[in-house]
């Protein structure tokens, strides 16, 4: 079992930035890839960005491209996401999660393993 929390949420302003951390436990071997989601009041869950643990290729929204980085330690075995120029539409729950097969995948359905969320609440 792969044991997965994230920290980093909070309020801020439009135009601020937050850093998401995702602490990954237990068997991290078996994940290959690993993503972040969001998910706002009402709206169904939706892909944020994915890397791979290994070569470290990404794959992002459009709605975040050029604003969001993601990125990983691995020897922490800890996954970032790095939000910049934050809008009010990113307020949402993030998600991490972590997937057993070596391709990111933008599905949800297609994820093994999730967090518990953190709050992010942007401000106009």
């Amino acid at each position: 079992q792969v044991h997965l929390v994230e920290s980093g949420g909070g309020l801020v302003q439009a135009g601020g930035s937050l850093r998401l951390s995702c602490a990954a436990s237990g068997r991290t071997i078996s994940t290959n890839t690993m993503g972040w989601f969001r998910q706002a009041p009402g709206k169904e869950r939706e892909f944020v960005a994915a890397i791979t643990w290994i070569t470290g290729g990404t794959k992002y929204a459009d709605s975040v491209k050029d604003r969001f980085i993601i990125s990983r330690d691995n020897p922490k075995n800890t996954l970032y996401l790095q939000m910049n120029r934050l809008k009010p539409e990113d307020t949402a729950l993030y998600y991490c999660a972590g997937r057993r097969q070596l391709i990111t995948s933008r599905q949800a359905s297609e994820y093994d393993y999730w967090g518990q969320g953190t709050q992010v609440t942007v401000s106009s």
